[in-house]
C-alpha cells in the first residue's frame, strides 16, 4: 500500500508527467486539490474514489489535519493512492508535510516531480527567468502571508539580491509586496509581470512596473515576476543585455 504524492503540473493537461498519467491510470483513490484542470481528474481509473480536499477563497476550507486524515484512513485500505496537487508537491504543496504524516505511520510514500508554476508561468508568457547578461539566477517565494511579519521572510535582502524573482500567491498582497520591496532598495521602475492561469485556455498577461503593481486588478491563481526579464518587449531584453555582456566560453572551449 503506497501514497503517491503526484504533481499535477502548471494546469494544461498535456504537461502532466508520464509517471503521473500511469498512476492516474491505476489509481484506486485520488485526493485532489482545487486548482487540478478538470480534464486531468478525467484521466483517473474508472474505478477510482475522487477526493476533492480543495481549499477555495470565501468557502470552509479542508484543515491541514483533515487531508491528513484522510490520506492515512485511505493509504491504510487502498494500494494505490494519488495525492494529486497542483505544480509539484514540494513547492508549497505541504507535500513535505504529508509525506511527514504518512511515513510516521508506517506507509509507503513516493513523490512524482510535476512542473511547478513558479518556472512554467513565466515560461507560458515568454519570459526567461534566467538570461546571460541580465540575470543569473531566480529567487522563488510565496507570498501567502504578511509581508510585514518579517516572520519568514527578509524582503530587504530579497530587494538586493539581483536576479529574478517569482513570486507565489501573491494576489491578495500585491501593495505590501510593491512597499516592501521598493523599501528594499528595487527602483519603482523594476518590470513585473503578471501571469494568470498560466498554460491554461484563460491564460492571461499583465504588463506593469513594481510601483504600478498595486494599481492592478490581480487574481489567484497568479504568478509575479519580478525583475529586468519581465520588460514587455525583446527589444528591452536586448537592450538590458548589452549592458553587461560577460566573457563565455563557447562550446568548443574559445572565448567570446
Amino acid at each position: 500500500m503506497t501514497v503517491h504524492l503526484v504533481g499535477a503540473g502548471p494546469g494544461d493537461p498535456d504537461l502532466l508527467t508520464v509517471k503521473a498519467l500511469k498512476l492516474l491510470g491505476r489509481a484506486d483513490v485520488v485526493v485532489y486539490d482545487r486548482l487540478v484542470d478538470s480534464r486531468i481528474l478525467e484521466l483517473a481509473a474508472p474505478w477510482a474514489e475522487m477526493v476533492d480536499v480543495g481549499k477555495r477563497p470565501g468557502a470552509p476550507s479542508d484543515a491541514q489535519a483533515r487531508i491528513n486524515d484522510i490520506l492515512l484512513d485511505r493509504g491504510r485500505r487502498f494500494g494505490c493512492v494519488v495525492r494529486l496537487k497542483g505544480g509539484d508537491p514540494f513547492v508549497f504543496g505541504r507535500g513535505g508535510e504529508e509525506a511527514l504524516e504518512l511515513r510516521a505511520a508506517g506507509i509507503e510514500v513516493t513523490e512524482v516531480p510535476g512542473i511547478t508554476s513558479a518556472i512554467a508561468a513565466p515560461a507560458a508568457a515568454g519570459i526567461p527567468v534566467t538570461m546571460r547578461g541580465i540575470s543569473s539566477g531566480f529567487t522563488v517565494i510565496t507570498a501567502h502571508q504578511d509581508p510585514h511579519a518579517d516572520r519568514w521572510l527578509d524582503w530587504d535582502a530579497l530587494a538586493q539580491t539581483g536576479t529574478t524573482l517569482v513570486i507565489l500567491m501573491g494576489a491578495s498582497r500585491t501593495a505590501m509586496i510593491s512597499e516592501r520591496l521598493i523599501a528594499g532598495g528595487l527602483a519603482p521602475t523594476t518590470p513585473v509581470a503578471v501571469v494568470h492561469a498560466a498554460t491554461t485556455t484563460t491564460q492571461d498577461v499583465q504588463r506593469t512596473t513594481l510601483a504600478g503593481l498595486p494599481e492592478r486588478t490581480v487574481t489567484n491563481p497568479s504568478t509575479l515576476v519580478v525583475g529586468k526579464v519581465a520588460a514587455e518587449s525583446v527589444l528591452e531584453l536586448s537592450a538590458h543585455a548589452n549592458t553587461t555582456h560577460p566573457t563565455e566560453l563557447t562550446q568548443e572551449g574559445t572565448i567570446r
